[in-house]
């Protein structure tokens, strides 16, 4: 048996060639997928998570308010979907440290109670004329002053984040104190208010923020902005619950 030609350096220098090829669209095609993969993982934050879940809220309430246009606040909102959502928003306080330290324990708490209520009853309206017809409204440890609260938590992130984005050179201090005095303060005792503005100089840094919250400059502009605008129409229609069942909102 003859064996066989031996190949010319040509066609070895072919082979090499097609070789080297594929080991760099190999090569190439493996750092795509990284890049992939790690883009989809740092699009992932908290705080992003949270976002998309308010512009879900806010979609499937503005859906609803289209086809309940009749309804005093503007057609229903689930309970299950908005307890589900506001137990997101934890992590925010969380991030703030000890300053917020008291907004998280109660928020947490309320959203809770809310969360085993969404397991008996539909929507916010339904825990909200329950409370009405018993006259509970403003009893501690109704679902009527929970959600109350609740809602309060949302707007005072709301406040906060409008504040951070005023402008570069406002510290997080002065965003919190600013946001706080606004929406909580008129209706926290002497003792709690005092007691909150001292904590407020323990907040972290903007830096050490955006690094507790894993976004840069640019992603926590544009998800604090995405924040306030799905949030809005939800905090909203909580008050329109009330406001048309002749409640009044200074509690």
């Amino acid at each position: 048996m003859m064996p066989p030609p031996p190949r010319s350096s040509t066609t070895l220098y072919s082979q090499q060639q097609h070789e080297a090829q594929d080991e760099f669209v190999v090569e190439e095609e493996a750092t795509e997928a990284n890049m992939t993969t790690t883009t989809t993982t740092r699009a992932k934050t908290p705080l992003s998570e949270i976002v998309e879940a308010f512009e879900e809220l806010a979609k499937s309430l503005n859906s609803r308010r289209i086809r309940n246009s009749d309804k005093g606040a503007g057609g229903e909102l689930r309970l299950d979907a908005f307890s589900k959502t506001c137990s997101l928003v934890s992590v925010l306080f969380s991030c703030l440290g000890l300053a917020f330290r008291f907004a998280e324990s109660e928020y947490v708490a309320k959203v809770r109670d809310l969360v085993e209520a969404s397991k008996e009853y539909n929507t916010l309206q339904t825990i909200l004329d329950l409370d009405v017809a018993n006259g509970t409204v403003r009893t501690s440890g109704s679902h009527s002053r929970n959600l109350r609260r609740v809602r309060q938590g949302l707007d005072l992130i709301r406040a906060l984040f409008e504040q951070f984005l005023s402008t570069n050179d406002y510290s997080l201090r002065e965003a919190a104190t600013t946001a706080y005095s606004q929406v909580c303060a008129p209706y926290h005792t002497w003792a709690v208010r005092t007691a909150v503005y001292a904590g407020m100089y323990t907040l972290p840094t903007r830096d050490q923020l955006l690094l507790n919250l894993n976004e840069t400059e640019h992603s926590a502009e544009k998800n604090m902005r995405r924040y306030i605008n799905a949030s809005l129409p939800v905090i909203e229609y909580i008050d329109r619950l009330y406001i048309s069942r002749n409640i009044r909102l200074d509690w």
